[in-house]
């Protein structure tokens, strides 16, 4: 089995949460605090239908789009498999790699800027509600990486990470219970909800035609 491609990040420090000047920030994104991040290695683009198939012989779909309806634990499934059969230890990304990885060093509401246009994401309607994107998933790679090479991380599936939910980036917030964080937003939502601080927390059963995952792995 051939892993999902991978990027490897160098470890630093960034400012997790929403910006200041950003309006459409909430309580989940809050507060603002630096973090350091160490080396890591995440996945180029979420896990695709092919991958999955390698996984789930006769899981059917397009190869190249992300594969949905993954629940976290198959998610989790699916790593041990693939750990199982690279011989590498294989994981989803935390919620803080996630958005470290995201903003690629910006300081501005998206990572190329202060607008998110249907150029640069899979999103369905613009902010004004007025339907700008396909209306569905799209393979992956289809829009422009971001400096780091990493495709996808804006809109097209939402990603389970391994983070469990709390309502805030208070370091002592309290956790819910058999619920993880989601990152990244979706092919139905619109830009305020692809923002890099976004974040929702779904039980781990949940499954979605908006919610996919990809490989991260500490060998970095």
């Amino acid at each position: 089995m051939i892993p999902p491609p991978t990027i490897v990040v160098p470890g630093g420090d960034f400012f997790l949460g929403a910006l200041p000047q950003d309006k459409f920030a909430n309580t989940t994104e809050l507060p603002r605090r630096r973090v350091e991040v160490a080396s890591f290695a995440m996945g180029v683009h979420p896990v695709t239908n092919g991958a999955w198939a390698a996984f789930a012989p006769g899981h059917t779909g397009d190869s190249d789009l992300p594969v949905t309806h993954v629940s976290w634990h198959e998610a989790q499934e699916f790593l041990a498999w693939l750990s199982s059969e690279t011989g590498d230890s294989w994981r989803l990304p935390t919620e803080i790699e996630w958005e470290y990885v995201c903003r690629a060093g910006s300081e501005t509401l998206f990572p190329q800027g202060d607008d998110l246009t249907p150029a640069d994401a899979n999103f369905l309607f613009d902010e004004s509600i007025e339907r700008v994107g396909p209306g569905g998933i799209t393979p992956v790679g289809t829009y422009p990486p971001n400096c780091w090479g990493f495709h996808d991380l804006l809109g097209n599936v939402n990603e389970w990470t391994a983070s469990p939910w709390a309502q805030t980036h208070e370091t002592d917030a309290s956790i819910v219970p058999g619920s993880f964080t989601i990152r990244g937003g979706s092919w139905d939502g619109l830009p305020r909800l692809l923002r890099p601080s976004w974040r929702d927390g779904m039980e781990a059963g949940a499954r979605g035609d908006h919610l996919g995952f990809r490989v991260a792995s500490s060998k970095g």
